[in-house]
């Protein structure tokens, strides 16, 4: 005892030691973690909100529409009802599904924490504040909404990039398309004021998405597809990660719908849409999605992927001067594409970040078909397909379904604590 006080006191005696450097990264690291633990489990990571949210949303606005087009109500918003669907399901729906993957992938991309707690609130908070906005922009202000809306993705863009400078991530090209994802919304409020061209801006971001969608896709389609069969046995035909013909058929989509964008109506449009359209089928071809029937959850990243080359074949069909509505091309690419993907990344991203076994319920598997006989009528409506208005209705009706039976399986999973949390 003695001898552990005469120490302590020699050391006492000694000049103090400079306490350690504490870095600027390790400081947000360190009030992550306390946010991480302080926090709601709802508040936990990107997807939890914006994952519920998306498909709150979702629900909730296409039976707004169809009330709408059903003469039963008239939404006070200062776009008129076509422009409001427009904007809601691609910037209100889409743009939480987009938001929620970027704060969910960003850890991944950095082995950083994620945002969490009252930051993440923020972002949520603001998201939902825009769809009120703009829901009511005709009784208060669009341009209310406009800040809110645009400033959210901006805020995302800025937050992601710094992350992927401080890791020295490969990431910054997503980046850089959720930033301009942003401008597209906020192009579509210029064009809705008359200051520029009223479908540049909802047709950039579809363009956008689909890029997103082909970069992102081409990433996980395949891992996620080899994994499955490997652990199956499977040694040869194993679907291989982005190679040459990739880059090509990124590239090529890209400078399509540039095309499509700029000369929406010109025959040399229309045959680069339906090169692109090919190039897209070949690369689907070449993952082997017929092998994985009897894992919905990865069938149906196959299955969303599909309707990319369908949408741009119909759109080049109408670029080209064939009697194909526009319309046909751009809910293969939206109702069918986006909502598919999203809904199977939702799904996965859900199960495995929450400790759940990765496997679709029943529910799960409604839920897909639901999306996917939905998109189909949607797109046969447009082609002139049975009787216009009762296909639009029932087609929402399996289309909105289907993120119900998601809030439905979901929602438990995206409240609760993780496996194995107490709390």
């Amino acid at each position: 005892m003695v001898q552990k006080e005469a120490v302590a006191i020699t050391d006492a005696a000694l000049p103090s030691k400079s306490p350690p450097t504490v870095t600027r990264g390790e400081q947000m690291l360190a009030l992550r973690k306390r946010r991480m633990a302080a926090a709601i489990p709802f508040l936990r990571g990107g997807f939890r909100p914006f994952f519920f949210g998306a498909a709150t949303w979702a629900l909730i606005a296409i039976a707004l529409w169809l009330c709408t087009l059903a003469g039963k109500i008239a939404i006070p918003s200062g776009f008129e009802g076509v422009a409001w669907h427009r904007h809601e399901m691609i910037f209100g729906f889409v743009g939480a599904a987009v938001s929620g993957f970027l704060l969910t992938a960003i850890p991944n991309w950095t082995g950083r924490l994620p945002i969490a707690g009252k930051p993440l609130l923020a972002l949520f908070g603001t998201w939902a504040l825009a769809r009120i906005a703009v829901f009511a922009s005709a009784l208060v202000s669009l341009w209310l909404a406009a800040v809110l809306d645009v400033g959210l993705f901006v805020a995302l863009a800025g937050l992601a990039t710094r992350e992927v400078i401080a890791s020295k991530s490969r990431n910054a090209p997503i980046v850089a398309l959720v930033l301009l994802f942003g401008l597209a919304d906020a192009a579509d409020y210029l064009g809705h004021a008359g200051v520029i061209d009223g479908d540049l801006g909802w047709r950039a971001a579809i363009s956008l998405l689909v890029v997103m969608i082909s970069v992102i896709g081409g990433r996980i389609i395949p891992s996620f597809t080899r994994n499955w069969m490997a652990k199956r046995g499977v040694s040869r035909g194993l679907p291989t990660q982005p190679e040459g013909l990739d880059l090509l058929v990124i590239v090529s989509t890209a400078a399509a719908l540039i095309f499509w964008l700029a000369l929406p109506d010109e025959p040399l449009t229309g045959g680069i849409l339906t090169f692109a359209a090919a190039a897209q089928l070949l690369r689907l071809a070449r993952w082997r999605g017929y092998r994985t029937f009897a894992d919905p959850l990865v069938l149906i990243l196959h299955v969303g992927y599909l309707w990319i080359p369908i949408g741009l074949f119909l759109l080049g069909l109408g670029s080209a001067g064939f009697a194909v509505p526009r319309s046909a091309g751009v809910h293969c690419l939206t109702a069918g594409a986006m909502a598919t993907m999203i809904l199977a990344v939702m799904s996965r991203a859900s199960l495995g970040h929450t400790g759940h076994a990765l496997h679709a319920s029943s529910v799960t598997v409604c839920g897909y078909a639901f999306v996917t006989v939905g998109a189909l009528l949607r797109v046969a409506a447009s082609l002139g397909l049975g009787t216009y208005a009762l296909m639009l209705d029932i087609a929402g009706a399996f289309w909105g379904g289907a993120m119900l039976l998601f809030l439905i399986a979901y929602t438990p999973i995206l409240w609760r604590p993780r496996v194995g949390e107490s709390r």
